[in-house]
């Protein structure tokens, strides 16, 4: 898409601010099945040097999920602030997720991308409806979730006691 690609030639050795803004087909663009849709504003600061570009995300919004447990839809608050650093170098590449090489001569930067997988990365594994979450926290509140063999006395039947001595 377009609409989120940032031309990188043509930027100052300075800060420069874009705003950007998400809804359902940016995810059926970018794919839907991490987050099937949603509202997000994002707020991508691109500080760049002579051997580098920093870009600060800052992503707000609401997902658009549905239950795990009930299939119900609902909707989930989102606030990221993550952090990329574009070194110019000869190959273009991935060093780890907080830096990327990119050539001398790269037009532009696409922040799509980065935009969707940061949106990703907030979604819980367990999407819980709010009214389950609030389940789940009270099952905290001193009741016994998981308990060892060894805090577990097993009471044995007096009847087998007395088969035992039988036996013996």
């Amino acid at each position: 898409m377009k609409t989120f690609s940032v031309n990188i030639i043509g930027l100052s050795n300075k800060p420069h601010r874009f705003d950007f803004e998400m809804g359902d087909s940016f995810f059926k663009h970018y794919g839907s099945e991490i987050v099937p849709g949603g509202q997000f504003t994002a707020e991508v600061v691109l500080n760049k040097h002579e051997t580098f570009i920093e870009a600060d995300f800052k992503i707000k919004g609401t997902a658009h999920l549905t239950c795990d447990r009930s299939l119900e839809p609902f909707d989930l608050s989102i606030h990221a602030d993550k952090k990329i650093v574009f070194k110019y170098g000869q190959e273009e590449g991935e060093i780890n997720d907080e830096i990327v090489i990119i050539s001398h001569d790269r037009p532009s930067l696409e922040l799509g991308q980065y935009l969707y997988e940061f949106i990703g990365l907030e979604i819980p594994i367990k999407k819980l409806h709010p009214k389950f979450r609030d389940e789940e926290n009270s099952d905290e509140d001193g009741k016994l979730i998981y308990s060892s063999a060894s805090e577990i006395k097993e009471e044995i039947d007096p009847r087998w006691e007395k088969l035992k001595k039988l036996k013996s």
